[in-house]
């Protein structure tokens, strides 16, 4: 009997295996995690953007418009000025309405590209506003530094550069494009870098003249051109760089757009051309520096600044020239603290003074933000190729002079292995219109070595975003605390309020006091029939009301409105005593061009 009922034919067997599978992957489908009520390990973006390619400028703006249809609470965007060519310097502003208006709150202002090569710091920008909106509501601490923060952010205030650099070939694209003559020819713009084989780079040119020639191939790598050893012959002579003579000056690209450097044009130790080259006849000359500049006048508020480079790998602030002198001390103290804590959040990256630590610049912006504005100011330079060393293996092959990924020729093996040989231009015969028969390249393409490979590019993207949202979190910000109120008699009170600023920067920089270029923060009082006697920055209260003669008094005429000229310092709280007569409803009120407001209010009973 049992070998009968084990007897079941093949195709009902498999029939009722499948019937089983089935009903498996219903039961699995009825037990997935969205069936579940669960959320998706990662939630759908609103706006999908991508960091590991470059914008050019209308690409960029056309996704800052697409984040403010995304998110029209929070963002407005705005053209602050035009550019030489006429383009639109657009600035993305970041606010919560709810949360209050624009000017009562501490406000960072960032901003990229002012040379028109150093295209990555504009992905950094657009990559902050795109994170601080995907991420609000969803991660704490962004949904607090919205709630709590102003972001101005301008991904290019150099457009024509940027422009300039992204349709072209490189050539001198770090500069804006207001025609200057840079050969004194009474031309101008007249001589610009020609791609005449129209391959998108401007490339060196010899010419094969064997055991004649004063450079030769390097036994380093096949790619390099060096010169010939003394005594020895060289088998090429260079003949320069790509392009024609077009004002007959037997000169070759000598004079292409502008020709300056946008980043000498500010008022802040600005020097004459002569000094600083580049810096153009006079401070705010350049449209683009004059609408920055405008902005940045018309909005107190802002209390931190980062503006973006490339390259080197550095977190730097000023001063940009040693006459200057260093900062006063206070003010170092809190460089350092940001500084030391940008480079563990960037790494290879160093954290260093201009001056000492690049090289000299007269009239740069940072210098003018904070001497000028009283701004605590940061310039990142975005890239280091260190990075490309990510381990101590690496790190010790580098060392060794015959390793592939020695210095001289690391460039070439990361290329080759990394991206494929996308980077580096061979060399190759060409017919030139004024040499004849010659050989052309041996250059790198403009996207490589002052940006990173595309495929790190969102790292960098992120970790610099890291800092500079981490510089916000450490603006001042001003709370009032407990406040109380104690009866003296005959209608008199001591009231007592205490403010703290929990963060890092002070409310008004000591450079920035000594230079009176901030206004001082405010104590005020207000209520109907209060009479303020007496006041006084007290370090202890519980102390003072054993002792209250140690109270230091304030020696200004209306103790209803204290000038506090040298600010709240970071990371401090101090108690305001009143000696006040009167009684009812009394608001203290602390007001802050870069901190804030606060207030308190106490009923004198």
């Amino acid at each position: 009997m049992r070998s009968m009922i084990n007897r079941e034919p093949a195709k009902k067997k498999a029939a009722r295996l499948f019937s089983a599978l089935l009903l498996g992957a219903a039961a699995l489908v009825l037990l997935s995690p969205s069936s579940l009520g669960q959320k998706a390990s990662d939630p759908p973006f609103k706006v999908k953007l991508d960091f590991n390619r470059w914008h050019d400028v209308p690409e960029l703006y056309a996704d800052m418009k697409r984040l403010e249809a995304a998110f029209p609470k929070f963002l407005k965007l705005r053209s602050i000025g035009k550019s030489h060519n006429g383009l639109d310097i657009m600035l993305m502003t970041v606010n919560n309405p709810a949360t209050g208006p624009e000017t009562s709150k501490a406000a960072m202002y960032i901003e990229a590209n002012i040379h028109g090569n150093e295209i990555q710091g504009g992905e950094v920008c657009l990559y902050t506003i795109w994170y601080l909106m995907e991420n609000y509501g969803r991660i704490a601490d962004i949904t607090r530094l919205v709630d709590e923060r102003v972001f101005y952010i301008i991904p290019t205030v150099n457009p024509d550069g940027r422009q300039y650099f992204m349709e072209g070939p490189g050539g001198n694209a770090r500069t804006g494009h207001v025609p200057v003559d840079d050969d004194n020819d009474g031309l101008f713009d007249e001589d610009p870098p020609e791609d005449i084989n129209g391959n998108g780079v401007i490339e060196q040119i010899r010419t094969r003249v064997p055991g004649r020639g004063t450079h030769r191939i390097s036994r380093l790598d096949p790619n390099i051109l060096e010169p010939a050893p003394f005594g020895e012959p060289g088998d090429y002579i260079l003949l320069g760089t790509e392009g024609i003579d077009n004002d007959g000056d037997g000169l070759i690209n000598e004079d292409g757009p502008g020709s300056y450097d946008p980043n000498r044009n500010w008022a802040s130790d600005w020097q004459p051309n002569y000094v600083q080259g580049g810096a153009m006849d006079y401070p705010f000359q350049l449209p683009e520096t004059r609408a920055v500049n405008d902005f940045l006048m018309a909005h107190p508020n802002i209390a931190g600044v980062q503006s973006y480079h490339n390259t080197g790998g550095m977190i730097l602030r000023g001063p940009g020239a040693e006459p200057a002198g260093e900062y006063p001390m206070s003010d170092v103290r809190f460089y350092e603290e940001l500084g030391r804590s940008g480079e563990r959040i960037l790494p290879f990256y160093r954290y260093l003074v201009i001056w000492s630590g690049l090289y000299t610049v007269h009239g740069g912006f940072i210098d003018w933000t904070n001497d000028g504005l009283g701004v605590i100011s940061f310039s990142n330079e975005l890239w280091s190729g260190e990075q490309y060393f990510t381990s101590p293996a690496l790190k010790d092959q580098q060392k060794d002079p015959s390793s592939p990924i020695a210095p001289q020729v690391s460039r070439y093996f990361f290329d080759r292995h990394l991206e494929f040989g996308d980077q580096f231009v061979e060399w190759t015969p060409f017919d030139h219109p004024q040499y004849g028969k010659v050989e052309m390249g041996g250059v790198w393409k403009k996207f490589q070595g002052r940006v990173p490979p595309r495929f790190m590019n969102e790292e960098l993207c992120h970790r610099n975003m890291a800092f500079t949202l981490y510089q916000a979190d450490e603006m001042p910000i001003v709370k009032v605390g407990g406040a109380s109120v104690e009866a003296v008699g005959g209608g008199v009170f001591r009231v007592f309020v205490d403010i703290t600023n929990p963060k890092t920067a002070p409310t008004i920089m000591a450079k920035a006091a000594q230079n009176g270029v901030v206004r001082p923060d405010l104590l005020t009082v207000e209520g109907r029939g209060v009479e303020v006697i007496a006041a006084g920055f007290i370090d202890n209260k519980e102390v003072y009301k054993v002792r209250p003669s140690v109270t230091p008094l304030i020696d200004q005429k209306d103790l209803k409105r204290i000038l506090v000229r040298n600010g709240h310092p970071g990371k401090t709280a101090r108690t305001i005593m009143y000696l006040v007569k009167g009684s009812g409803a009394m608001t203290v009120s602390y007001d802050s061009v870069k901190g804030g407001k606060a207030s308190a209010t106490v009923n004198l009973r």
